[in-house]
């Protein structure tokens, strides 16, 4: 059972996805958001934050990932001189999803635990939103946003702007990057439901076809 990187910018549906894959394969859902707000409060001279700067946070957290997938993915969880094979739970397979991802330092980072390559080890999906106008964004924020999202109180030139300069840039950026990395890449602009179907259809296929929790 290959543990699960979903990686992609924000209302792509990571979350959704991983709480999807949860629900069918049992995966533990680990959100890189909740990591990046814990760091944040026990650890604020690391500038690992949320909604701060994202290159920063990104390069700050990196080395936490690489050595968390190293130990948390390897059979043999040794590290140095440290053997936690004993701590190895066979099935135990979790999805990691959030956007702050540096695989360059990563990969360098997994190659001291034998991963060559991410696609070794990992089931890789990006989600982005390649497909979508600047009114398309702008009305699915104003549709869907709740108090819990952070461009809730946004006023719609406000969401103009963050979608025109950054969400869509940032999206096709993503596209390229995960794609170097050896991602599949699905695009969510229009009939996520039908893309879920389609990812769950894929990891089943990945895993044997034998993982269901009907």
């Amino acid at each position: 059972m290959k543990n699960v990187i979903i990686v992609g910018p924000s209302r792509t549906g990571k979350t959704t996805l991983a709480k999807r894959l949860h629900k069918k394969f049992n995966y533990f859902v680990i959100s890189l958001d909740k990591l990046v707000a814990t760091f944040q409060a026990a650890y604020p001279q690391l500038d690992i934050r949320l909604n701060w700067n994202r290159n920063k946070t990104t390069e700050n957290v990196a080395p936490f990932i690489g050595h968390f997938l190293g130990l948390f993915s390897s059979e043999n969880g040794i590290k140095d001189d440290l053997n936690l094979r004993a701590h190895y739970v066979e099935g135990n397979g979790f999805v990691l999803e959030g956007g702050y991802f540096n695989f360059e330092k990563i990969s360098s980072i997994l190659n001291e635990y034998g991963v060559k390559e991410l696609k070794d080890r990992f089931i890789l999906i990006g989600l982005v939103q390649d497909k979508k106008t600047t009114d398309e964004y702008v009305n699915d924020f104003k549709k869907y946003d709740t108090e819990d999202d952070w461009t809730y109180n946004f006023s719609e030139d406000e969401l103009r702007e963050y979608v025109t300069q950054d969400a869509i840039p940032f999206n096709r950026l993503m596209t390229e990057y995960l794609t170097k990395y050896g991602f599949t890449v699905y695009d969510t602009s229009t009939e996520r439901e039908s893309v879920f179907e389609k990812i769950i259809e894929d990891i089943s296929i990945r895993n044997g076809g034998c993982l269901h929790n009907d």
